[in-house]
């Protein structure tokens, strides 16, 4: 069982409590980011109801609230999110702490805070069996879409440049678009973080149409967003999660996700969870890349 974990916070950090903790305790409700198609993340089910495993690990963070004194009744509200409006929408108040598909960067660090690393994947790119595309050299001046606001471009484009392969980049505005458009040939690869890719496929009306072309592009830790420098709320929110990895919960929430049937159709991922990962729940952190 989680305790109040506030009194294990450091007095300086407990009298600090100004920002998103002051917030939630005056407003009495908390607001949970969330995307619409990250599968397993974070997305809508056939009920469009926000769920995914980033949700999960946000609601044992506002059991852990409610705990506190005088938030037994907090109430969660949900704000969809996208790759372009997320970061702005966490630091003007709209949302407390994002709970998507979200790579931790140096460079996002300069504008927000990330919790504990929760997962880690890369950058790839997926293309259509019938295309015949083997290797990177394969995509060589072809269409490649890539979502706006992600992580994703910049590996993309380095691979292109670095590679020599001159790229047309097509960009979207979520990955349920880009899937769609490769779907339909009117890009020939779609690039963004491979689990994410692997939930498309899987979740595809011919799964086995799709394939991945080419290595890494990148190395991508996923993390929960919260505002920058409130670190009351983030020293919460990581005793919760470092809890999560002690007592087992994480793997039960992570095996919900990956390795069993998950709305809306019942598809099995069987993505296991990875060395790295594992290693991250002994010793947490929150780098980034």
């Amino acid at each position: 069982m989680l305790l109040s974990l506030s009194l294990a916070l450091p007095v300086g950090q407990a009298q600090a409590q100004e920002g998103t903790m002051e917030k939630i305790k005056a407003t009495g409700e908390i607001v949970l980011g969330y995307r619409e198609t990250a599968i397993p993340f974070s997305y809508l089910d056939n009920k469009q109801k926000p769920v995914g495993f980033s949700l999960d690990l946000c609601s044992e963070i506002v059991t852990a609230l409610k705990r506190e004194p005088g938030m037994a009744d907090l109430k969660v509200s949900y704000q969809p999110v996208t790759a372009s409006n997320r970061i702005p929408l966490l630091g003007n108040g709209s949302v407390d702490i994002e709970c998507g598909s979200t790579t931790n960067t140096k460079e996002r660090q300069k504008v927000v805070d990330f919790l504990y690393t929760t997962y880690v994947t890369g950058t790839k790119i997926i293309a259509r069996v019938d295309s015949g595309f083997k290797g990177l050299e394969d995509l060589k001046g072809k269409k490649i879409a890539v979502t706006v606001g992600t992580n994703n471009i910049k590996a993309v484009q380095a691979a292109s440049e670095k590679n020599a392969l001159n790229f047309e980049l097509v960009y979207g505005k979520d990955h349920a678009e880009n899937f769609l458009q490769l779907r339909n040939k009117r890009v020939d690869g779609f690039s963004t973080d491979d689990i994410l890719l692997s939930s498309l496929r899987a979740d595809s009306d011919d799964p086995k149409g799709y394939d991945f072309v080419g290595p890494f592009l990148s190395t991508e830790p996923y993390a929960l967003m919260v505002r920058k420098d409130d670190t009351a709320f983030k020293g919460f929110a990581n005793q919760v999660l470092a809890e999560l990895f002690k007592n087992g919960q994480f793997e039960t929430i992570y095996d919900r996700w990956f390795l069993k049937p998950i709305p809306p159709r019942g598809v099995t991922l069987d993505v296991g969870m990875s060395p790295e990962l594992a290693e991250l729940m002994k010793s947490p952190n929150d780098s980034g890349v």
